[in-house]
């Protein structure tokens, strides 16, 4: 028997409704009623009465799919729906199907937008207020990689006195970038000729007195799903290795008005999905044994190793922090609508999010500044406020926590130190609850966007040439997708809105939460209502096995180390809709009590 998959991509499209119309017949015993060909004046439209399209079917076919719909029929009502299938549902189809078929073009967004605040007019900051802390403009260190793994800010400073040229920090990372590629693989297409014109023009003009701020001159990677004219966006997947745009993405051009310099694309696990891309699997500068994590993986990759001043990476759920957890990098993922998304691939309309992956709090708070705002093209982008002052007292916030989550794994001892050094700086830590859901179940959202989204990379059989076909990879996760229940679909998105009514409740009663990273829970429920969220550094721990985004296979398991391996760790802080500026502010003196963001990587 063909699978519905098989149906929908190889059955004739075309058959004659006498032959489908007599399968069914055949099985009921009835007699076709006589049909007029033209109904009476006055007569209403009417479901049932298109066309027949489609295979044949047979009451077999429901009994099938039954089980995967989770409905029970009686043999008589398979074979209602085997005779009203052609003619009722099978139209609907057409768009795909033909003849009428149209093509949704790369970029077309869904009529219905996800707006996490719920229709409040008022969500996040009353007013714009950027205020970052005064650099010192210290001497210029005599070695290149003591310059490369400085912060933007300071680099920013060096270059706004001139002390740095942009040319100079361009070849610095340009150099970097080629050293340590080949053991990173984080790089997808380096800019190099791109980087030096923007970076002379960038001196240019700031010689001549036309000072843009402070991502003036300074060279970043972008995670290669963000489009820039004339150079390969390729989403790190074999049928996209050829892909140039013609034009910038919306943040590519936010960050050239800036007067940043992009040196270099950067890998990302193939459609943004975990650290392996058609050339190979992205490394951990801190444990180059194992992969970066994804999908930011080069972004984070790179950034840890100081191969680029900061980078943009982009999350729909995980692929910030998590490659920012095990790289030691810091993640700030903006609020749902706060940075625009034309010109960088969709994998899901409704959560996905472009940030910043920076080596310091306060270079989140840099980017961020620069990149956010609206675009036409993108219909869920916001007009929200920006209020960021580095010196407001933060004494007196309350710090969310769930007792049960920091009691157990995924939690360690260095996200229950995190909650009492914040208590130590002056926060209130405030206990917290979320209802016991199935929160999985939202996942329906994400693997169904993201299947509408390439399908026709699934119905082409493209998705076939991608590298990994495991089962938790998108080109199975694709196909399987095709089976689910639309009425399952918009059960989870009115599961999705009760969920957001609970973290509306929960943020009503704290400034901000504290969270274990990796915490599924909170990983699906913060995406899918949208919440800010911020990780960074700050300890260490010791891991004996080479750590994986993949299923675990008894078959293959992970290869054991030597010896225990000192790795970076973090913890997250999860904010208010578009109140990114508390996360910065909260960040920024945790990075500072703990003092462990400047370590490198040994070797880089």
């Amino acid at each position: 028997m063909k699978t519905r998959r098989d149906f929908l991509t190889q059955a004739p499209l075309g058959l004659l409704g006498a032959v489908v119309a007599g399968g069914a017949i055949a099985q009921t015993g009835e007699n076709p009623p006589a049909t007029p060909t033209t109904p009476p004046p006055g007569s209403p439209g009417a479901f049932n009465t298109a066309p027949p399209v489609g295979p044949k079917l047979s009451t077999a076919t429901f009994a099938e799919a039954e089980k995967l719909m989770q409905v029970t029929m009686t043999e008589p009502q398979r074979a209602m729906a085997v005779a009203n299938w052609p003619t009722s549902l099978a139209g609907l189809l057409e768009r795909r199907t033909g003849p009428r078929k149209v093509a949704l073009e790369e970029g077309l967004a869904p009529a219905t937008t996800w707006f996490p605040a719920m229709g409040r007019a008022h969500v996040g900051p009353a007013h714009d207020r950027f205020m970052p802390s005064k650099v010192a403009v210290t001497p210029l260190p005599a070695k290149d990689e003591d310059i490369a793994f400085a912060s933007v800010a300071q680099l920013g400073a060096w270059i706004r006195t001139r002390k740095l040229t942009s040319t100079r920090l361009t070849k610095i990372y340009l150099d970097r970038l080629k050293r340590f590629d080949p053991q990173l693989r984080c790089v997808i297409t380096l800019c190099e000729e791109h980087a030096l014109k923007q970076a002379a023009q960038a001196d240019r003009e700031i010689a001549a007195g036309k000072y843009r701020g402070p991502l003036h001159g300074i060279p970043w990677g972008a995670k290669d799903l963000l489009d820039t004219a004339g150079i390969a966006t390729t989403y790190g997947a074999e049928p996209f290795k050829h892909r140039v745009p013609k034009d910038d993405g919306a943040v590519t051009r936010k960050l050239n008005e800036a007067g940043a310099v992009l040196v270099a694309k950067l890998s990302l696990g193939a459609l943004a999905l975990n650290d392996i891309w058609f050339g190979g699997q992205t490394m951990n500068p801190w444990l180059p044994q194992e992969g970066s994590s994804g999908s930011s993986a080069g972004p984070a990759s790179a950034t840890a190793a100081g191969l680029v001043a900061f980078a943009i990476g982009s999350e729909t759920q995980g692929s910030i922090i998590s490659p920012c957890m095990r790289c030691g990098t810091t993640g700030l993922r903006p609020t749902y609508g706060r940075v625009p998304r034309t010109g960088a691939m969709t994998l899901c309309w409704t959560m996905d999010k472009l940030g910043p992956i920076t080596r310091s709090v306060e270079d989140t708070m840099l980017v961020l500044h620069a990149i956010h705002g609206t675009d036409p093209g993108d219909s869920a982008s916001v007009a929200a406020h920006f209020d960021y002052d580095a010196g407001a007292p933060i004494k007196g916030l309350k710090v969310g926590y769930l007792p049960g989550w920091l009691k157990e794994a995924p939690a360690t001892d260095l996200d229950r130190a995190a909650l009492e050094q914040l208590r130590s700086l002056g926060l209130v830590p405030t206990e917290v609850s979320l209802p016991d859901w199935p929160y999985d179940d939202l996942n329906l959202l994400l693997f169904a966007e993201a299947a509408a989204a390439f399908e026709e990379l699934t119905l082409s059989g493209e998705a076939d040439t991608m590298r990994e076909q495991t089962p938790d990879a998108w080109p199975n996760l694709f196909r399987e997708s095709r089976f689910l229940s639309a009425v399952d679909f918009v059960q989870a998105d009115r599961l999705r809105r009760r969920v957001a009514r609970e973290m509306e409740r929960v943020m009503g009663e704290v400034d901000l939460l504290l969270v274990p990273s990796l915490r599924d829970e909170m990983m699906v429920i913060s995406n899918m209502t949208g919440q800010p969220s911020l990780t960074l550094r700050t300890g260490f721990v010791e891991v004996s096995q080479v750590r994986s985004d993949w299923a675990p296979n008894p078959a293959h398991p992970q290869p054991m180390l030597a010896k225990p391996h000192r790795v970076p760790y973090g913890v997250t802080l999860v904010g208010r809709l578009f109140e990114e500026g508390t996360l910065g502010r909260v960040g920024r003196a945790l990075e500072a009590k703990v003092a462990v963001a400047g370590e490198r990587p040994p070797g880089f």
